[in-house]
């Protein structure tokens, strides 16, 4: 592993750096915030730890300015700050772990691998395209050729399910569990008729259809 230790304790960070080398790791140190933002920016690392209370910019900001420059490397809060206010303001500043101070080095190694061993984090989604219609899953919005659709909130919730199930067929059940959170048939024709609403916003326009019905079996969107 490439593990970046961001301590200004001299003796912790000696200490994490020896135990790392012992097994083979390759490691940086960083003494405070500032030098391990630029290391966390110019390296490429499987895992980084982080201390809480780092001179010229904290551990919490340190974070969070790793996490706005989209670095998205597992990070380990190693603190002795341990109540639980502080762990959560750790994981919600974008931390993936959190140790607290006095700690063994076996289960510090233990959770590294862990981390290092997580699939990497994937941008969060926020537009869906199929042909010439676009979703922003952040505005609301919908678009067709140029064209802004107007649609209600549950339309729009249908139409960004079955686009996410796009060029598959998606029957009356997954709807009424996905869009409308009923787990049990209400025995009235409500995926029809919103099916039917959206086509005339989003098809009826236009040359090319898009929401088609797959005949005995539910509907499948695609172009």
């Amino acid at each position: 592993m490439r593990v970046l230790i961001v301590e200004d304790d001299q003796e912790t960070a000696d200490y994490i750096c020896s135990s790392l080398r012992e097994l083979g790791h390759v490691f940086e140190h960083a003494a405070d915030g500032k030098s391990g933002f630029l290391s966390a920016l110019d390296s490429d690392f499987d895992v980084m730890v982080i201390d809480r209370m780092l001179p010229g910019l904290d551990g919490l900001s340190l974070v969070k300015s790793i996490r706005s420059a989209d670095v998205a490397t597992p990070i380990i809060f190693l603190s002795a700050m341990g109540g639980i206010n502080d762990r959560v303001d750790g994981l919600e500043a974008g931390a993936d772990d959190y140790l607290v101070k006095p700690f063994a080095f076996s289960e510090l190694s233990a959770r590294l691998t862990a981390l290092a061993r997580r699939p990497p984090m994937q941008a969060e989604e926020t537009k869906l395209q199929l042909a010439d219609l676009e979703i922003d899953l952040i505005k609301h919005t919908v678009v067709r050729a140029g064209i802004t659709i107007q649609v209600q909130p549950r339309e729009f919730r249908l139409l960004v399910f079955l686009m996410r199930n796009a060029e598959r067929v998606v029957t009356r059940t997954m709807l009424l569990e996905g869009v409308w959170d009923f787990h049990f048939d209400p025995k009235t024709n409500v995926v029809e008729t919103h099916i039917s609403r959206l086509r005339n916003k989003i098809d009826k326009s236009f040359d090319r259809q898009l929401i088609h019905t797959v005949r005995g079996s539910g509907y499948s969107m695609h172009a």
